[in-house]
């Protein structure tokens, strides 16, 4: 009795071991979120935006990964590019609140525009990938006159 325990406790134990690396790996991390962003940046500057812009919306273009995605707004909450849903693009966001009332993108502004250009904020927002409504914290960068961001869905 207590072999056959021990045997199904540690199969068990070994099922979660090799699965659990397989549903962390069906979400982004920090820095890959960061480096996103960055690739994001530098591609902009090197293609410039009407390219840059149309490769972050194609979700087989290079800047949308798993739960990762590439957005793009303007100083004024204007969405410019979204690597996740195209029909947030030309809509102002910046009165838009999350789940807990959080004036999201005002923070994000305040972020790229106002302090240091670069950082990260916490909010909540629709998973692409669960359709639920998760903690999100996002990278944002400022870079000429508009800010990029990558988030990370935190599990």
């Amino acid at each position: 009795m207590f072999r056959r325990t021990f045997v199904s406790i540690a199969c068990g134990l070994a099922a979660a071991t090799i699965a659990l690396p397989a549903l962390a790996s069906n979400y982004g991390t920090k820095d890959e979120a960061l480096a996103l962003a960055r690739k994001a940046v530098a591609h902009y500057k090197a293609v410039g935006k009407d390219k840059a812009f149309a490769d972050f919306n194609n979700k087989t273009g290079g800047f949308v990964d798993r739960d990762l995605y590439v957005f793009v707004f303007d100083a004024k909450g204007m969405v410019l590019s979204h690597g996740a849903n195209e029909k947030l693009i030309g809509r102002d966001l910046m009165q838009l609140k999350d789940a807990d009332g959080k004036e999201v993108m005002k923070e994000i502004v305040q972020v790229a525009f106002k302090g240091p250009g670069k950082g990260w904020v916490d909010y909540k927002w629709p998973n692409p990938v669960t359709k639920q409504i998760e903690a999100k914290s996002t990278y944002v960068e400022k870079s000429e006159d508009v800010v990029f961001g990558v988030g990370i869905y935190k599990q």
